[in-house]
Order: structure tokens, then sequence, then C-alpha cells
């Protein structure tokens, strides 16, 4: 093993040597090498004559560019475009992010958190995740309504057993204790668990409420506490999108330095909370897993996602940072997300609306949702990828099929007035293929 990883270990074993249990092997073997970024970073701050190190042109002391990309960007500096970023992001983009997570989440106020480590946008989150701690047999605990992508990223790539429960109550409410269930089952087979609270979720687009946020953190805790070293990850993938009765933070806030056996990852970004799904932006953040600052645990684990980053990626785009923080540092930014958080909010009540006023309860119901981009109709005769295809060719209408039974609906890009008619045209499908 690399002498920079073995350091890196020695510091998370002196603060909390379960989290070192809780690392894959490859968890284990990551480091940030001291190779060319090192040297870079040692030369900008004293190579005052020369600084002949990474690779990257210059021009009159300033990075060199084409004039016809630049064209469009001339309100940014060159320095904030065409420079590689550092592997954990930009510092000022860092900074500014944590800040926005303590203002808009109360209960990680006084936690010990890292500060974010910029990602690709959410989906490179949850590789680093499955890359730090999952090795071939482990298991993943999620909602039989989980977003289909995380087969590809926790099975295919790495091996794990992904094992779900029931996601809803035959009243309508998260199964908090099937969740807690599925934990203790998988606890007596290995002896760390980890576990995805992908909320709002997407499939269903339903958001917690407070008692549910809380008997879930608590329930988890108690878990970790007896012994089980628990991975918990949030996906708050459409943070702040929350229309109805539900918790309007993340989750993350409540696990966060609770219990040695339990590490806390939140995973988020401007993805969708700012509308930017091309940029790819996204951020991965630790809790400390007490309520001490544990610096060496955390800066360790910092380390370790940067080796992993350098080592597949390099870094994340530096203009796409750039536009992000700017918008942060806008003073109209909570003021326009406000504007677009009324439409999708007018958008999912229309939905609901519809469904509550038209009978529709022949050939379909719906799953609890109250917040996020989508929701899903429960079929009663048809078959899902049967109806999908059917309303693509005869109507021009595209949902989702995610499973047998169940057809995904994405109301956040569609427009209130047309809310009806869509689900009059699904209706009418069944009742083509009934």
């Amino acid at each position: 093993m690399n002498p920079i990883a073995l350091e890196l270990n020695e510091l998370i074993k002196k603060e909390n040597p379960k989290v070192y249990e809780m690392l894959s092997e490859l968890g284990k073997n990551l480091f940030m090498p001291k190779g060319i970024l090192t040297q870079s970073a040692e030369a900008k701050e004293k190579a005052h004559k020369f600084n002949a190190t990474i690779g990257t042109a210059t021009e009159n002391g300033k990075p060199m560019y084409l004039d016809c990309i630049y064209e469009g960007l001339k309100t940014y500096d060159p320095k904030d475009l065409f420079p590689y970023a550092p592997a954990t992001g930009k510092p000022e983009l860092r900074a500014k992010w944590k800040e926005k997570m303590l203002k808009e989440n109360p209960s990680m106020q006084g936690k010990y958190i890292s500060t974010p480590i910029v990602t690709n946008a959410l989906t490179h989150g949850l590789s680093i995740v499955a890359d730090l701690f999952l090795d071939s047999g482990d298991y993943v605990v999620m909602p039989d309504m989980f977003w289909g992508n995380y087969r590809l990223t926790f099975s295919v790539r790495r091996g794990a057993e992904i094992s779900t429960f029931n996601t809803f109550t035959e009243d309508g409410k998260f199964d908090v204790d099937a969740m807690l269930a599925k934990v203790k089952e998988c606890s007596t087979l290995k002896d760390k668990i980890v576990i995805i609270l992908n909320f709002p979720n997407n499939p269903a687009g339903y958001m917690p409420t407070l008692d549910e946020g809380e008997k879930i953190a608590k329930g988890l805790i108690d878990i970790a506490n007896a012994g089980t070293k628990l991975v918990v990850v949030t996906d708050d993938a459409y943070f702040g999108l929350f229309y109805e009765d539900s918790m309007t933070e993340s989750i993350f806030g409540y696990l966060a330095g609770q219990s040695d056996n339990l590490l806390a990852v939140k995973l988020d970004g401007a993805t969708k909370e700012e509308y930017v799904w091309g940029f790819r932006v996204g951020f991965i953040t630790f809790g400390s897993t007490n309520n001490t600052p544990q610096a060496n645990l955390l800066s360790a684990l910092e380390k370790k996602v940067a080796g992993l980053i350098r080592g597949t990626i390099s870094n994340c785009p530096h203009p796409s940072q750039t536009f992000v923080l700017k918008a942060l540092e806008h003073p109209n930014f909570y003021a326009d997300k406000l504007k677009k958080y009324e439409i999708m909010k007018a958008r999912g009540l229309k939905v609901k609306e519809v469904l509550n006023n038209t009978d529709y309860s022949d050939e379909f119901t719906y799953y609890p949702f109250n917040s996020g981009y989508f929701m899903c109709l429960k079929l009663k005769n048809v078959d899902a990828e049967k109806l999908r295809v059917h309303l693509l060719d005869k109507y021009g209408v595209g949902t989702i099929s995610v499973n047998k039974t169940d057809l995904r609906i994405a109301f956040s890009c569609i427009e209130v007035e047309q809310v009806q008619e869509l689900f009059d045209i699904i209706y009418k499908g069944c009742k083509d293929l009934a």
C-alpha cells in the first residue's frame, strides 16, 4: 500500500477506527498523490520568475484562449474559465455552497462537517461513495421505488447487493419500520451497511414528514449504537422542491455527529436546485461521527476523494463552477429561485388536484407525492411498458415505465394548463389496451 494511503488511514483510525472499517479495499488504498498537482501548487506560491510546471498555456501572464470561444463569455475573467480547477473544486465555490447548506438546513447548525467537495454532479458523487465504501457482496439498502441508475453505480460497477424495502405503507406513509427492519436484517449478514436516503424521491416524488424524518434518524442511530457500522448517504438531488406537509431540510443534519458507527454523507448539487442540468456541478460532504471537529478524519476522507477524482476525471470543469459561484453571489439568487419554485409547486399541486377530482380509479391510482420533479401512477389493468409504448405511438406522449405496474410522470416539464389533458390521454391509453 502506498505510504500516503497508509498515512491517511492512520489519521482516520486515530479519530474513529470504525470509519476505517467502513472503507472498501479501494477506499483504503486511495490517496492524493504528491505529483504534478502538488508540485504545481508549490510553484504557484514560490516560482516568482518562471513557472514551468502545469500543462496549461499562458499568454501575457494570463491563460491562453481562442477569441471565438471567449467571445460569448467576456463578462468573466479568463482565469475563472480556462485553467484547470483543483481536484476538489474551486475553493470559493466550496465555501459558498457550505454557507448555503448551513443557511437552508437548520439542523446542520453547530454540526462539524467537511467543506463540500465538487463532483461532476450527483451521479459522480454516488460513484465516489460506491468506490469508497463498497466491495463485492456488501449491502446497499434503499426503497423499492428507486432510481434505476443506482443499479449501475452500486451493483454493476462495484458488485454490491441492492436490498430493498417497501416504500409506502397501505395508508400512504413512508414505511420507516420496513426500512429499519431491512437494515437490521442485512446487519445479521454484514457488519457494515450502506443506506441510500433519496428525498425527495425519484421516481415517487415523496419527502418524509417531520415525524417520519425524526423516526428514520432515531432508528438508524439506534442501530448504529447497537454495533452495526452504517454509511448513510442522503441523495438530495431535488432539495428545496417541497410543496406540501414535509420536512424542509435534508435528513443529513439529523444524522451527522450522532454515533461513531454512523458516517453521514451528503450528496447535492446545482443540477436540479438551480436548474443547470448541463453544468454538472455537484457536491459531496461528510459529517463528523461525534460532536467534535474530527479534523483529521474529515481531511483524510477529503484527500481520498481528491485522489479518486484525480485518478478518474482529474478535475471537474472550471467554467460551470464559476457560473454557479456567480449565481450564488448574485443579489437576486433567492428571488429568482422562488419564482421557479412557485412554478414547480403549481404544477405539482395541479397534478394532485386533477387526480383527486377526476375519476380514473378503474385504471390507476397514484403513489403519495409532495415534492420534487416526479410522481408515479400505479396501473391496475395494463402493463406499464406496453402503455408507455402505446402512448408514444398513438398519442405522442412520453412517460417512463418503472416496472410492470408503475408509470413515472415528470410534471416538472408539463405546464399547469396541460396537466388535465395529459392524464386524460393516459387514461384513454389504458382503455385502448384494456
